[in-house]
């Protein structure tokens, strides 16, 4: 028999976990989750060892917590006050990635990296997902936030999704059902995504090749990769660039407390080492108040941002 579900600490937990595989954590630091590396806890953190893990998980929970889904936390500000409920992280056994060649139909669990999705369609020759090499995240981010770089978004190559629902029913969405708009669906609340189906078209793999190596220097040479950030702050409005109106607005190397506008791209948010939360997000609404004054724009958030203050 499997061992029950490991829970630290003596804690109880909000549920029966006997014959669960997974991992359960009470009070689980996130900070060190998420790019920011700022931020409180999760009241309950969950790892499932499968898939039918995580629908016996969410079976038993009933609804009963709030559910969220955590991938690699690039584009998200976890408040300092922590997350309430459940937050649940897939790891390997959800990163698989497949293709059919005839179809060029790539098949992706919903923990599998950008990157990676991106290499497998060119060692196959399929080409149209280049894009995913320039967006830090995982599948599940992407098909929930329409995650998007480079001129494309998920929403011009989706078919479809497989997501487990909060008392642990499966479903799979097709991407009509999703009401896309930029940076946005209308995924069910609590929806976790374990796989997505996107469909790409026959390529050549150098020429694949060659324009990820091109998405992926034009990403060094522009954005501030190697600190602590959180990706592209606010969403472009129409027919304008957020930098740039951060920009007009005094706003580059703009800082409180740990937290500064890069000076390298200005609509990135760096956390230059003791940040807190609300040091980030603080920063952003600054921002965001600066630019309505000097051009009347209102800036919309396009990082997420969850828990309590």
């Amino acid at each position: 028999m499997a061992p029950d579900c490991a829970v630290d600490g003596g804690i109880e937990a909000p549920i029966d976990t006997d014959g669960l595989r997974g991992k359960l954590t009470p009070d689980a630091p996130l900070a060190k989750l998420v790019w920011f590396k700022s931020g409180g806890k999760a009241d309950w953190l969950f790892e499932p060892a499968d898939m039918d893990d995580l629908r016996e998980f969410l079976r038993r929970l009933g609804g009963d917590l709030p559910i969220m889904a955590l991938g690699l936390g690039s584009n998200m500000i976890v408040r300092d006050g922590g997350v309430p409920g459940v937050v649940i992280k897939l790891g390997k056994q959800f990163a698989d990635v497949s293709i059919d060649d005839e179809s060029c139909i790539v098949e992706c669990g919903g923990g599998a990296h950008g990157i990676l999705v991106a290499s497998a369609a060119r060692d196959c020759g399929v080409a149209g997902l280049e894009f995913m090499r320039g967006i830090p995240g995982t599948v599940g981010g992407f098909v929930r936030m329409n995650g998007g770089a480079y001129g494309r978004e998920v929403s011009d190559v989706l078919i479809d999704c497989t997501v487990v629902m909060p008392g642990g029913q499966c479903l799979t969405l097709p991407a009509a059902d999703l009401q896309y708009s930029y940076r946005h669906s209308a995924l069910p609340k609590g929806a976790v995504v374990v796989s997505a189906r996107f469909q790409g078209v026959p390529g050549d793999p150098e020429a694949i090749g060659a324009k990820m190596d091109e998405i992926a220097e034009a990403r060094e040479n522009s954005q501030p990769l190697r600190t602590k950030t959180g990706g592209s702050t606010f969403k472009n409005p129409p027919g304008k660039k957020a930098w740039e109106l951060v920009d007009a607005a005094g706003c580059r190397g703009l800082k409180m407390g740990g937290a500064q506008v890069s000076e390298k791209h200005a609509n990135f948010l760096i956390n230059t080492g003791d940040a807190t939360s609300a040091d980030i997000e603080g920063l952003g609404e600054e921002v965001r108040r600066r630019v309505y004054a000097n051009s009347g724009t209102e800036l919309e958030w396009e990082i997420q941002r969850v828990g309590r203050p």
